[in-house]
């Protein structure tokens, strides 16, 4: 799989791709979004040496669970944390409705605790900076980097060194994201990851507010109120959740932004959303002013 000039690293070794039926699939590509993945994996956006603030982001991109928005959900994204400082990695991952999958809800949380262990296991190569290596997901992909923060069952060992790096995640970024499977849940998102067992163990399970517990990582949410895909009552759970553990949170809902709050020109108020994460990172000490060279 190919994107211009930015590396895309395979996420498993060959023969080692855990939940497979070992059908063979090809990644389907169209109109900027991946319907079909074949090869699960990661794009590099590291940042240059001078300007490296160690910082980073895996971005899981949207997409309903139908499709991978890794253009506008990704490496747009991408590039505005490289102008900050913070290198930025964009997740290509396995969708629940391929016919290659043994179970369809672990395929996207396997592929981005892999991804997060890759990225541990690579922190020379690419300057990263321990302890500050947090996970960003967008619609869906709020639901994947959701599963990632809070599930703690290693789900992503294939018996390689890889498997030594921890997959919990410093901190959390969620946009708009899906997490409820119950009430609240984004309709389109529900069905192709839960598929038919829509039991309420199921949603239990993969509401991920529900999973919330002591080791949840600290969380940035943005939401618009007037979002017409994904209720924000599903960022208000989660927040919920985690100040019931006394998880360090920040919330911000805006009243206008509908679905997927944009880079710019967003309405109003919300187009403070990224001086407000910029600050909320700094806060927290994810991210740090460069050192100046003497």
């Amino acid at each position: 799989m190919q994107a211009g000039a930015q590396e895309f690293i395979p996420l498993w070794p060959a023969g080692k791709k855990p939940n497979s039926k070992g059908r063979a699939v090809t990644d389907s590509i169209a109109n900027e979004r991946i319907w079909r993945v074949g090869t699960p994996g990661i794009y590099a956006f590291p940042v240059p040496k001078s300007e490296n603030k160690g910082t980073t982001v895996l971005i899981c991109p949207g997409g309903g669970y139908e499709r991978v928005s890794y253009i506008y959900n990704g490496f747009q994204f991408a590039r505005w944390f490289n102008a900050h400082g913070i290198n930025a990695f964009v997740l290509i991952y396995r969708l629940p409705q391929q016919p290659d999958l043994g179970n369809r809800q672990l395929a996207p949380l396997q592929d981005a605790q892999r991804a997060m262990r890759i990225l541990r296991a690579n922190r020379g190569r690419w300057g990263l900076r321990d302890g500050a290596i947090g996970v960003m997901g967008i619609s869906a992909g709020g639901h994947v980097a959701s599963m990632l923060g809070t599930h703690t069952t290693d789900e992503s060992a294939v018996g390689d060194s890889v498997d030594a790096a921890a997959f919990r995640p410093d901190f959390m970024l969620l946009l708009s994201p899906v997490i409820s499977m119950g009430e609240f849940a984004h309709p389109g998102s529900r069905r192709l990851f839960l598929g038919a067992d829509t039991s309420a163990a199921m949603v239990q399970a993969y509401s991920t507010d529900k999973q919330v517990s002591a080791a949840t990582p600290p969380t940035f949410l943005v939401h618009a109120q007037n979002d017409s895909s994904v209720n924000v009552r599903n960022s208000l759970l989660f927040f919920n959740a985690l100040i019931r553990q006394n998880i360090s949170a920040s919330i911000h809902v805006f009243p206008q932004g509908g679905h997927g709050i944009a880079l710019v020109d967003n309405p109003g108020s919300t187009d403070l959303w990224l001086d407000l994460l910029e600050r909320w990172m700094l806060e927290q000490k994810f991210t740090q002013p460069l050192k100046k060279s003497p």
